[in-house]
């Protein structure tokens, strides 16, 4: 039987180009997603999230099953949960 802990999240870490490490809550990383994904041209984004009509529904689709978004060469946006307790 698996521990319920392992798929409680705290927050997230966030590594981006030039900046340095972040820790934000999930609330902040969807703000986050959200900016970035209006700065994005629609035909530049995965196939799955350009079928989602909201900007919304494309942030939360992306936090859930993303880990990474590619923002163009040279340029990262990568998320990971993390606990902050054990």
């Amino acid at each position: 039987m698996s521990d319920f802990i392992m798929y409680q999240e705290d927050g997230y870490v966030v590594l981006e180009t030039n900046q340095p490490e972040q820790l934000v809550t999930a609330p902040e990383l969807l703000d986050k997603l959200k900016g970035v994904l209006q700065q994005q041209q629609p035909d530049d984004l995965p196939v799955d999230i350009q079928s989602l009509s909201s900007l919304d529904e494309q942030a939360e689709y992306l936090m859930e099953h993303y880990c990474e978004l590619d923002l163009g060469p040279g340029e990262y946006l990568q998320w990971y949960v993390v606990r902050f307790e054990k």
